[in-house]
């Protein structure tokens, strides 16, 4: 099992590194997409810190992954709606994050990025703080907008 994990973490490392390739080499500017998918991480963050799971949920296609840690992977628009709905019930959330990077080719883009979460409990209590670093794929709709069709994060403690 670890031999298939590295080999396939190899080939998603040099994919990552061929579509960096590929981007500089026909030299196209992406930088009005990049600045799109920056303003949905932007709206997502607020979301987040507003408890809004349905503005979460929008910037999601219809079929993503949402691979939280230590939690079930969550499919679809609903399910991801209904994973930060869980969280919006019982704490009030604040959120610093962003990317860090952020590369485009065609259709489809990554981006790179940290967050630092803090959850205080509705009902009184503790506030717990936690970091991460985190990974989107996005996927350019038809109508020309980026959706994530996958987000995953873990912990940076």
């Amino acid at each position: 099992m670890k031999t298939c994990w590295r080999k396939s973490t190899g080939v998603l490392l040099i994919g990552l590194c061929m579509l960096q390739a590929c981007e500089q080499q026909r030299g196209v500017d992406y930088s009005t997409d990049i600045d799109a998918i920056t303003a949905i991480s932007d709206d997502r963050a607020r979301a987040f810190r507003e408890g809004d799971a349905t503005g979460i949920a929008s910037h999601f296609t219809k079929d993503a992954y949402l691979m939280a840690p230590e939690s079930e992977t969550q499919r679809g628009q609903q399910a991801i709606e209904a994973y930060y709905q869980a969280i919006f019930d019982i704490f009030h959330t604040e959120l610093e994050s962003g990317y860090e990077e952020v590369k485009v080719d065609g259709d489809l883009a990554y981006g790179r990025g940290f967050a630092k979460v803090v959850l205080t409990p509705k009902n009184g209590g503790k506030e717990s703080i936690s970091t991460a670093k985190y990974l989107n794929i996005l996927e350019r709709q038809k109508d020309g907008t980026w959706k994530t069709t996958h987000d995953i994060w873990n912990a940076t403690e």
